[in-house]
């Protein structure tokens, strides 16, 4: 990755070259032997299956094909992802009759957990299950939130 001379500032040092590098030593040390997973631009994304909190069977990819669509990991102890699924359940209410679709798939909790944390903040995007972090594994999740 090059980056102009002129924009060599400490964050854009950080963010270009310390960060992708503290990142892939967590990455190795998260997956203990796992092949890391890193995802790009034009890649299709990875196929799933899951289901949301009301129980209904969510088949991802081919039931979303084609559509705008927002894939949000998240978990209730994350100090971050409240507000931010808060944001973006505005954004959803404002754009749902174009089609917009956001998935909010908890990472690593139980059902209870996040059925009580969903109706703590009110979203009414589909919550998904990830009890076992094999779709956040699989899209290659490091941290949350991720979106």
């Amino acid at each position: 990755m090059s980056v102009p001379a002129s924009n060599l500032s400490l964050p854009t040092i950080l963010r270009h070259w310390l960060l992708p590098i503290i990142a892939s030593f967590v990455l190795s040390a998260c997956n203990s032997g796992a092949p890391s997973v890193q995802l790009n631009t034009g890649q299709p994304a990875p196929p799933f299956q899951t289901f949301a909190l009301d129980g209904t069977p969510v088949h991802f990819l081919a039931a979303f094909a084609g559509k705008p669509l927002v894939i949000r990991f998240w978990a209730d102890w994350c100090q971050y992802c409240e507000g931010e699924m808060k944001a973006i359940e505005l954004v959803y209410q404002r754009h749902r009759d174009q089609g917009i679709q956001v998935l909010a798939i908890n990472t690593g909790q139980d059902k209870p957990a996040v059925a009580a944390f969903i109706k703590k903040i009110g979203i009414t995007y589909p919550a998904l299950l990830d009890e076992q972090s094999k779709i956040a594994r699989a899209y290659g999740v490091v941290g949350l939130p991720t979106t």
